[in-house]
């Protein structure tokens, strides 16, 4: 029995939510992405953590906008730029959760930094 391409109904409905961003903060064409991600323990529980993807977009030949893990040298002083504007931001984040407690964003944030 094939059922490539075929779902059923329930099987849709019960997809999980697509996981959208919470921030992305870029230079050019070098962008680090934070995510937030929860995972369930084997307790029942939840956990929740960050992960930051980190990428570099470009043109191929059919003049399309492609995205890349690689990096050139000269893409190094804007990774590491990003890279430390998402870790100043995860910890700005982290201490303000702790000072009061606010209720989760659903917008996705971008910055930009020059």
């Amino acid at each position: 029995m094939e059922t490539k391409g075929t779902y059923s109904k329930a099987a849709t409905q019960a997809a999980p939510e697509k996981n959208l961003p919470e921030k992305r903060i870029s230079t050019g064409a070098i962008s680090a992405t934070i995510w937030q991600n929860e995972l369930k323990l084997k307790t029942g529980e939840s956990a929740v953590f960050k992960t930051i993807t980190l990428q570099r977009s470009y043109k191929d030949k059919d003049n399309k906008w492609q995205h890349t893990s690689s990096m050139r040298l000269n893409d190094l002083p804007k990774a590491a730029l990003v890279l430390n504007k998402a870790y100043e931001y995860l910890v700005i984040r982290e201490q303000n959760s702790f000072s009061s407690e606010e209720a989760a964003e659903t917008d996705i944030e971008e910055e930009i930094v020059i």
